[in-house]
């Protein structure tokens, strides 16, 4: 079952329970993705060619409810297009989220003596990330999150997530949005401390410089915390078994800890949008 379903309207999608965050209302990363996956679903018939990068800004909290999307065209033709998408409840005027997503066509380059960067080597080389641990953790509310969407195992340095539901129906072979789900935790992947203070990110910008080869997202994190004023940083690099495939940052904003029920407060509470 995919994480959002279409409603009878076109660009109107109602989310399942997957595509919660860990407080009140939807991932950040759920909802980056399905903006995403709007727009690469209509690249190869708008001949924009491939997505290679996505910048999501999270404009307010976006409710359990049936969500509108709206694209606009910044601009195509020539070798790159650039392309938004918005999002609103159906039932509201003021935007919870959008997202630019550039587009380039590939075109062959020869450089003399410059070989193909961010590969492993061998097939021998390739990562296997199943003979990590499994890392499970609930949402403070205690119900069904975006996390268990995904398989997450963790080793040598790097968080590895398999998304095993769609974002969309058909988005399977969308490289750049089977992508921003797993780098959306990267702040939270290698914060300096738990259950403290709640880290959201505001933001999101991911880019690739070639898609994922198989369904494993590595993300190689660090953050950077400015408690005095409240802010922070999470960048990291992004793999595939192969290796390097691009890079994913944020900006974080540091705020109290929500108070949850007696019973959930004992759990480990895992990184917001």
């Amino acid at each position: 079952m995919p994480i959002f379903e279409p409603s009878n309207r076109l660009h109107h999608w109602t989310p399942s329970a997957l595509a919660a965050g860990p407080f009140a209302g939807l991932q950040g990363g759920a909802v980056a993705s399905l903006l995403t996956a709007e727009i690469e679903a209509q690249a190869g018939s708008r001949n924009w060619g491939t997505a290679i990068s996505a910048s999501a800004w999270f404009l307010r909290p976006t409710p359990m409810t049936d969500l509108r999307t709206q694209l606009s065209v910044v601009s195509e033709g020539g070798r790159v297009s650039v392309v938004d998408n918005t999002l609103w409840p159906v039932d509201e005027d003021q935007p919870c989220a959008t997202v630019r997503v550039t587009l380039s066509r590939e075109r062959a380059v020869e450089i003399p003596s410059l070989p193909e960067s961010g590969l492993a080597g061998p097939a021998s080389d390739t990562a296997d990330p199943t003979r990590f641990p499994l890392r499970t953790r609930r949402a403070a509310h205690g119900k069904p999150w975006f996390m268990d969407a995904m398989e997450a195992r963790a080793g040598d340095g790097t968080a590895w997530f398999r998304l095993d539901h769609a974002i969309i129906d058909g988005a399977g072979s969308l490289p750049l949005t089977s992508v921003l789900g797993p780098a959306d935790w990267t702040h939270g992947i290698a914060r300096p401390v738990e259950s403290v203070v709640a880290d959201p990110n505001p933001n999101l910008t991911v880019q690739l410089f070639r898609p994922p080869s198989g369904p494993w997202v590595g993300v190689r994190a660090e953050t950077r915390w400015r408690p005095a004023a409240g802010l922070g940083v999470g960048s990291g690099m992004l793999l595939d078994i192969h290796g390097e495939i691009g890079r994913v940052s944020m900006s974080v904003i540091l705020v109290p800890f929500p108070k949850v029920p007696a019973v959930e407060a004992s759990k480990p509470v895992p990184a917001s949008n």
